[in-house]
């Protein structure tokens, strides 16, 4: 998606995703214990009110875009149990929203465990509290002991999608339609639908989603207004490909256009040799590895057919930042590979740190004027 896409957006009058900045901006997984980092580093993020309120009206603060939670309902075990203290991502956001001013505050819903009706009021009412700031990030739902808590089992792969698709569709003539309607799926039924009031932003506000399988690329190209993927900084060529292919398939197949996000690790020092060692530190030292094996086993990768050489990569990717593109180095550095991500087609990217309230800072102070000299990002 171009910038003059994004600002020609109706919704740009009020949501910053459809800002200017050639390079948005956000935070990613500051409603749950230790963010994305599975690391027993004593700085990592503990997932209190008052650490996520510090931290998220700090971005705000610094011109951040965009705030995005994790749906999570349990956690992955290990020492930390990793993620397992979370808050809700729809009141999460509710009180986000009204304690910030500028960025858009995402909810991350798994489609399986909320009714789109309940979605539908409950998005609405947080786009109205902030002013005409939400999206929604759509997940089909993977993660087989949550969904086991609410009697549900985990659908086949293509299945999901379907479903998901019906609870878009229920979800956007709740927004939409002045009068009532009857709706029968496969899936959902809905006899006299009706919700008022409608989203500030119209036709409704913008969806996430991180479809990474061709069902899932065809799935985000039509109805997505934001694809998050994964990011790989050794194979540009393929990353712009994959870029590509998702601007083709909503263009072509569905009329539209899409913005491509990905996130990434920050790891901020004076030195390389500091950001290595740091890095080395929390992860290999004090990374908290049964909650990596949880996590693969409950993915179902096939861990024993790679050499050991891939395998401990993946782990070493995953306790990290969840398996994000590292930004490990000196700021410059960093503006760096910010640059070629860019220069790629990349519109935004969520951020992560061990300890964010001082990673947002040292990013401020180093990274950001370094990101507006480039011309990826306009002072505020």
């Amino acid at each position: 998606m171009t910038q003059s896409d994004t600002q020609s957006d109706p919704r740009a009058a009020t949501n910053p995703l459809f800002g200017p900045n050639r390079l948005k901006l956000g935070l990613f997984g500051v409603n749950v214990s230790n963010g994305c980092a599975i690391t027993k580093a004593p700085e990592r993020f503990h997932a209190t009110w008052p650490e996520t309120l510090a931290i998220c009206s700090k971005a705000d603060q610094y011109g951040y875009e965009a705030l995005v939670p994790v749906a999570r309902w349990k956690g992955f075990g290990g020492e930390t149990n990793f993620n397992g203290t979370n808050f809700d991502t729809y009141t999460w956001a509710a009180g986000i929203a009204q304690a910030t001013k500028r960025c858009c505050v995402l909810t991350t819903s798994h489609v399986p465990t909320v009714h789109p009706i309940m979605a539908a009021k409950q998005a609405t009412t947080v786009d109205h509290i902030g002013g005409g700031r939400f999206a929604l990030n759509i997940v089909c739902g993977w993660f087989a002991p949550e969904l086991e808590m609410f009697g549900r089992s985990i659908m086949e792969h293509d299945t999901r999608y379907e479903y998901a698709a019906e609870w878009i569709e229920v979800m956007k003539l709740l927004w939409t339609r002045q009068e009532e309607f009857d709706y029968e799926g496969r899936f959902i039924r809905v006899a006299k639908g009706f919700s008022m009031p409608k989203p500030i932003q119209k036709p409704f506000p913008p969806l996430m989603n991180a479809g990474s399988s061709g069902k899932g690329r065809d799935f985000a190209a039509k109805y997505a207004d934001m694809a998050f993927i994964h990011l790989d900084a050794n194979d540009l060529d393929r990353t712009q490909a994959h870029i590509e292919t998702y601007r083709r398939l909503a263009r072509e197949e569905h009329g539209r256009d899409i913005q491509i996000w990905g996130n990434a690790y920050v790891v901020q020092r004076p030195t390389q040799k500091e950001a290595d060692d740091y890095l080395k530190h929390y992860v290999i030292e004090l990374g908290d590895d049964p909650a990596v094996e949880n996590i693969l086993n409950i993915q179902g990768q096939q861990m024993q057919r790679l050499l050991p050489e891939a395998r401990e990569a993946i782990k070493f990717s995953i306790k990290a930042g969840w398996g994000g593109v590292p930004l490990v180095g000196t700021p410059d550095r960093i503006v760096d590979g910010l640059q070629k991500f860019a220069g790629i087609g990349l519109d935004g990217i969520l951020l992560s740190w061990v300890d964010y309230l001082d990673g947002l800072d040292a990013w401020q102070r180093e990274v950001m004027p370094r990101l507006e000299q480039a011309g990826l990002r306009a002072s505020l």
